[in-house]
């Protein structure tokens, strides 16, 4: 496949600006957080921890390999690289973002006036589990994903307001700030489940539909006006494409039921590796006010 896709060109594959995009977004935490962070309130121990900084790098590296390199472009192709996209776009991307920036900027981020009453109340517990699975859910419907995948505004528009909710999901379960830690082990445990419970639906849909359900990967036409989302328009003028087939072996409805299997096994793993490190910090907690044995001796 990765001979064949090269047909694209160097810009559609590793998309150049947005590199400079995402390099511009370390150059602006390195200076925020460093040299200029008086300038922006913080104070000299305010300096961010060396894991604080491998999250954050690491979620902008992410960042750029779900939507820079040639997964972004295998995601208007094959609707399981579009799955794997979905996962680690929202699913990981925005907990090593929350884990990478310093507490006092997101201290001031929830001050800001006009943001902090819409903030405060969508990253309520209830409200921010029901609102990211809806939206994802509601996305994953054929027409909706299929509008999206053909308008370049609708689509980033789309794309911005998801991952908007992804933070507001997770952000109960890791928020920084002690004065919004209110969920209980126990509370957060729940939590996931119920997240977990609540995307079933979409992946079901989808794994379990007997038709290819969107035309965005059967439809060349519709096809074509997806991969002009990431491909120069001179460059798709210029080859001839008959579909989605041209790239992979595996056919429309197995490559659609195989992306809604991928979601929810990653999913479950994301979920699950989230799980146990609140289940083991739940428990060291509770074994530090436990007395040791005594010594029978």
């Amino acid at each position: 496949m990765w001979a064949k896709i090269q047909i694209f060109g160097f810009r559609a594959l590793w998309s150049p600006y947005f590199f400079l995009f995402i390099l511009a977004l370390a150059v602006l935490y390195y200076l925020v957080t460093g040299p200029l962070r008086h300038k922006f309130g913080g104070n000299e121990e305010d300096i961010p921890s060396v894991k604080q900084r491998i999250s954050f790098y690491a979620g902008l590296a992410l960042l750029y390999i779900v939507k820079g390199s040639p997964v972004d472009l295998l995601s208007h192709i094959m609707f399981m690289a579009h799955m794997i996209q979905m996962a680690f776009y929202y699913l990981v991307f925005p907990i090593l973002i929350i884990r990478g920036i310093p507490v006092w900027i997101w201290k001031k981020v929830f001050n800001t006036k006009g943001l902090r009453h819409v903030l405060n109340l969508l990253t309520k517990p209830l409200i921010a589990i029901f609102l990211f699975n809806f939206l994802f859910s509601i996305y994953h419907l054929p027409d909706i994903l299929d509008y999206s995948k053909s308008h370049e505004i609708s689509h980033s528009v789309i794309s911005v307001v998801l991952l908007f909710a992804a933070f507001c999901m997770w952000w109960p379960l890791l928020t920084p700030i002690k004065e919004q830690q209110i969920m209980k082990p126990l509370y957060k445990i729940l939590y996931i489940f119920g997240n977990g419970v609540l995307i079933t639906p979409a992946c079901g849909l989808i794994m379990f539909s007997s038709i290819p359900l969107y035309s965005t990967y059967s439809d060349v036409q519709a096809w074509s006006n997806a991969l002009s989302l990431c491909v120069p328009l001179d460059v798709l003028q210029g080859i001839t494409l008959s579909g989605p087939e041209l790239f992979s072996n595996i056919s429309l409805l197995h490559d659609q039921q195989a992306g809604g299997i991928l979601m929810k096994v990653l999913q479950e793993v994301i979920y699950g590796i989230i799980l146990g490190s609140v289940f083991f910090k739940w428990f060291r907690s509770e074994n530090r006010g436990v007395d040791p044995i005594p010594n029978q001796s």
